[in-house]
């Protein structure tokens, strides 16, 4: 069955992509830079700050809210969106990359995935269909297909079982996902661990299944960059040029600045804010770690130049000394400050992208954290 699109390719520049994604509640400028609210919430953030920063879409997770407060729950409140007061596009990943890293006690058949939670130790089973109900339930505007991810390195053989059952489970996805309202829209995920031919088999398998869009998951789980760098040039060249890409799980500002150069339009990591609760700002001057002892008397904020009032507003020192003591106002203001780098980092690819000058705001952009902190007084 054919699947409407709801994607614009409004410009490329070399294989970096420039669009627009209409959802049911709103429009996703791409490249786009989803923050997650893993449980209904970001961590540290109220939403206003988030939809401040320059975000269009947010992230929410299955198996967390599967667990609590439950789906039917959610969907008798009104839809993950009432229920959060996030008005915006929401995306909701399958749970299946949580269920492998986080459940105790999963078993793994061809039906499904049981497991036992991490919070109780209740009972639970989770298969193509089940996870499908969930995000339907939650209201979400993207659904994620289930599927089984692996840890890097792994052997060859458990790499193309996962990848063979994700595509039977992305079949399985569709087919449950036919019952959902217009305009919601179902991705698919390419699989294949770091063998290039199972990646391009899983690639061409979701293809000819046809999906609203196409994920590369089961990366950025332990292989160094260039292994999944070399991934991304295995799958995003057989993907359809008119649907979106999302690169699941990443990543670091470095990541994402080169996968946009090989044609991903999504991304989505906990880095932003789990970073900021350890003391790290992300910066136009790379990472700046505010533990370090020498920002005790430096005066300067983390960048004056930028247009985020929390980091050009707040001296070093301060942010410093909130660190140090353990303040919560300390990971508050370094969780905004890192969700707006992130977004001004989007912001300027999708600018670049439209100017055609693509190529030289990646190098002036490394060119910036190759400096590293040192930022003029």
């Amino acid at each position: 069955m054919s699947l409407p699109n709801h994607f614009e390719l409004l410009g490329q520049d070399g294989v970096a992509r420039a669009g627009r994604l209409t959802t049911p509640h709103g429009v996703v400028r791409t490249p786009a830079f989803m923050p997650v609210g893993t449980s209904g919430a970001m961590k540290g953030l109220h939403w206003r700050e988030v939809r401040d920063a320059g975000a269009d879409i947010v992230l929410g997770n299955t198996y967390h809210l599967m667990l609590r407060p439950g789906a039917e729950r959610i969907a008798r409140l009104g839809g993950l969106q009432s229920f959060t007061g996030w008005n915006g596009p929401m995306l909701t990943d399958s749970g299946g990359f949580q269920v492998m890293s986080l459940a105790q006690l999963r078993k793994v058949t061809e039906q499904a995935v049981t497991f036992r939670s991490h919070i109780d130790g209740s009972s639970h089973e989770l298969s193509p269909e089940r996870a499908i109900d969930i995000q339907l339930l939650l209201g979400s505007d993207i659904a994620m297909q289930l599927d089984e991810c692996v840890r890097l390195p792994a052997d060859h053989a458990d790499i193309a079982r996962a990848m063979d059952l994700s595509l039977r489970w992305a079949e399985r996805s569709k087919r449950a996902f036919e019952t959902a309202p217009a305009g919601r829209m179902l991705f698919g995920i390419a699989q294949g661990g770091d063998v290039p031919a199972l990646r391009q088999a899983s690639a061409r398998g979701l293809v000819e299944l046809g999906f609203h869009g196409y994920a590369i998951g089961g990366l950025a789980v332990g292989e160094p960059q260039d292994v999944m760098l070399a991934m991304i040039e295995e799958v995003a060249p057989l993907l359809p040029p008119d649907r979106p890409r999302y690169l699941m799980g990443v990543g670091t500002p470095d990541d994402m600045l080169e996968a946009v150069a090989r044609g991903i339009d999504m991304f989505d990591c906990v880095m932003p804010t789990r970073n900021g609760r350890h003391g790290v700002a992300f910066t136009r001057y790379g990472q700046v770690n505010l533990r370090n002892a020498r920002h005790a008397d430096d005066p300067r904020p983390l960048d004056e130049t930028s247009a985020w009032p929390s980091t050009s507003g707040y001296a070093r020192a301060y942010l410093h000394h909130l660190v140090k003591a353990g303040e919560t106002l300390g990971a508050m203001l370094l969780s905004e400050i890192n969700i707006a780098y992130y977004q001004s980092l989007m912001q300027g690819i999708r600018a670049a992208i439209a100017e055609g000058c693509f190529a030289d705001f990646r190098a002036r952009t490394k060119a910036d954290w190759a400096r590293g902190d040192i930022a003029p007084r």
